[in-house]
C-alpha cells in the first residue's frame, strides 16, 4: 500500500515538473509582444480556457481527498494565465481587449461563478466532489478533442508547421503521468481525460513523422519542369530584341547612304562657293 502511495506520488510529481515546463512555453511569445509593443496578431482564447481549467481543477483538488499535486500545478497555472492574459490586455488593440474582456467575464466569472453556487449550495461532500469532478472531466475532454482542429489542418495543407514536434511530445508525456496519477488513486477524473490526451498526443506526433519532410506533388514537378522553359524563353526574347536594335534593316541603310551623298555634295558646293568668292 505504501508503495502504491509512493508511486503514484513520483508520477504526480514528474506531472507537475512536466506541466510546470509546458506552463513556461508561451513565455517567449510574451516576450516578443512586449519587444512589440503590441499584441495583434495572437489570440487570447487558448489563454482563457487554460485559465479557466486551472480554476475548475484548483476548485475540484480543494475538496477531494489528500490532492495536493493537484493544488500545486494548478494553482502555479492559475498565476501564470492570469499573467498571460493581463500582458496581452495591456498590449491589444481596443477591439481584441474588449473581445478578451467579455470572454474572461462569461467564462472565468460567470460560468465559473455558477459552478460554485451550484457546487456549494445544492450539494455536500461526495456529491459535491462527483459534481465538479464530471465538470473538470467533460471540459478536459473537450480541450484535449480542440487539436483535432490541427491534426486535420496538417492532413490537408500536408505540413507541420502549426504543430511542433516538442509541444505534442511533452504534452503527450504530461498526460502519460497524470493519467498513471489518477490510476493509481483511483481518481477516473484525473485518469480517463488523459487517456484521450494520450491517444491524440501520439497521433500527432505520428503525423509530424509523415508530414515533416513533405513531398513534392505533381503540381509542383510541373512548375519546376516549367520555370526552365520560362527562362528559356525570356532569353531568347531578350536576345532577340537585342539583335533586331543591332540589326539595321534595309530601309535604314538607303536612308543612311542617301545622307552621306547629300551631305558630300554640299560640302563639294561650299568649297566652289569660297573658291569663287577668293578669285
Amino acid at each position: 500500500m505504501a508503495f502504491h502511495l509512493t508511486l503514484a506520488f513520483a508520477f504526480g510529481l514528474l506531472g507537475n515538473i512536466i506541466s510546470f515546463l509546458v506552463c513556461l512555453a508561451p513565455m517567449p511569445t510574451f516576450y516578443q509582444i512586449c519587444k512589440k509593443k503590441t499584441s495583434e496578431g495572437f489570440q487570447s482564447i487558448p489563454y482563457v480556457i487554460a485559465l479557466f481549467s486551472a480554476t475548475l481543477w484548483l476548485f475540484y483538488a480543494i475538496f477531494a481527498n489528500d490532492a495536493t499535486l493537484l493544488i500545486t500545478i494548478n494553482s502555479f497555472a492559475f498565476f501564470m494565465e492570469t499573467a498571460y492574459i493581463a500582458i496581452y490586455l495591456f498590449y491589444a488593440v481596443k477591439k481584441d481587449r474588449l473581445f478578451t474582456t467579455k470572454l474572461v467575464l462569461s467564462l472565468n466569472i460567470f460560468a465559473f461563478g455558477s459552478i460554485c453556487v451550484i457546487a456549494m449550495f445544492l450539494t455536500h461532500g461526495q456529491k459535491r466532489v462527483q459534481l465538479l469532478g464530471w465538470i473538470c472531466m467533460v471540459f478536459a475532454l473537450c480541450v484535449f478533442v480542440a487539436p483535432l482542429a490541427i491534426v486535420r489542418k496538417v492532413i490537408k495543407t500536408k505540413s507541420v508547421e502549426f504543430m511542433p514536434f516538442s509541444l505534442s511530445f511533452f504534452l503527450t508525456l504530461s498526460a502519460v503521468m497524470w493519467f498513471f496519477y489518477g490510476f493509481l488513486k483511483k481518481d477516473l477524473y484525473v485518469a480517463v481525460p488523459n487517456i484521450l490526451g494520450f491517444m491524440f498526443g501520439v497521433l500527432q506526433m505520428i503525423l509530424y513523422l509523415i508530414y515533416r519532410n513533405p513531398k513534392k506533388t505533381g503540381d509542383d514537378d510541373q512548375k519546376a519542369n516549367e520555370l526552365p522553359n520560362q527562362h528559356s524563353i525570356i532569353d531568347v526574347a531578350k536576345l532577340n530584341t537585342r539583335v533586331s536594335c543591332c540589326e539595321p534593316n534595309a530601309t535604314t541603310v538607303a536612308h543612311s547612304r542617301n545622307d552621306r551623298e547629300e551631305q558630300q555634295t554640299m560640302q563639294i558646293n561650299r568649297e566652289d562657293k569660297d573658291a569663287t568668292n577668293t578669285v
